[in-house]
């Protein structure tokens, strides 16, 4: 009788163990299905930064590039660059002087211009590509030679662009400007323009300056 009870025992003791490995599979199973049903992240779309607008006050120059509109006609409206003698050739007036003008002054003298020809015209200049304002990056940097001026651009965002090589020497970097035919060497502190120990330390950058990197 007692050896009968033992066998049942054990037998009890199969089927519950037997049980319990069912219910674990089970569970794993139900947490890949639930892994499985969940959708695929989607990588956040890429933020390009926009192509920055100049100030009201930009002046036009050569290698420029121009958007012309004309209200209500399409055959008037063309991109095209400024040519090297700062001119540019626009339907029905041939050769326009574009440098030197800001975009609402030579809107307004190619408009005034095509009132022979159309009646009322309204235009609009819009400056797509600014390389006329350029600066250079010279010495132990990455990516030397010019590089676009772009609107309020200092020293130490155009350093960021250019990159240094390993045998820049930071603490001797220095700004060469030419006004009114005279050059000056402006030195530049680097490690105080990073840190923003002086509002003046990091330098504006005027078209023609040099950067220079020993």
């Amino acid at each position: 009788m007692k050896k009968f009870l033992k066998l049942a025992c054990l037998a009890l003791l199969g089927i519950a163990t037997v049980t319990a490995w069912a219910q674990d599979d089970n569970g794993d199973n139900a947490a890949n299905d639930d892994s499985a049903a969940q959708p695929a992240k989607t990588p956040a779309p890429e933020t390009r930064s926009a192509t920055p607008t100049p100030p009201p006050d930009y002046v036009i120059g050569a290698d420029d590039t121009l958007r012309i509109s004309v209200w209500k006609e399409p055959d008037m409206s063309v991109s095209l660059p400024v040519r090297p003698d700062g001119k540019i050739s626009i339907p029905l007036l041939n050769d326009v002087q574009a440098a030197g003008m800001t975009p609402m002054q030579l809107a307004a003298s190619i408009g005034e211009k095509l009132k022979k020809y159309i009646e009322d015209p309204r235009v609009t200049v819009v400056v797509t590509a600014m390389n006329s304002q350029r600066v250079f990056v010279l010495g132990e940097v990455t990516h030397s030679g010019p590089m676009a001026l772009l609107p309020g651009m200092t020293v130490l965002q155009a350093l960021s662009s250019a990159g240094f090589t390993q045998f820049s020497n930071l603490k001797a970097i220095y700004l060469l400007r030419t006004e009114e035919g005279h050059e000056t060497k402006i030195p530049f502190k680097y490690r105080d323009a990073i840190r923003g120990r002086s509002s003046q330390t990091d330098l504006m950058l005027k078209p023609g300056d040099t950067i220079v990197v020993p």
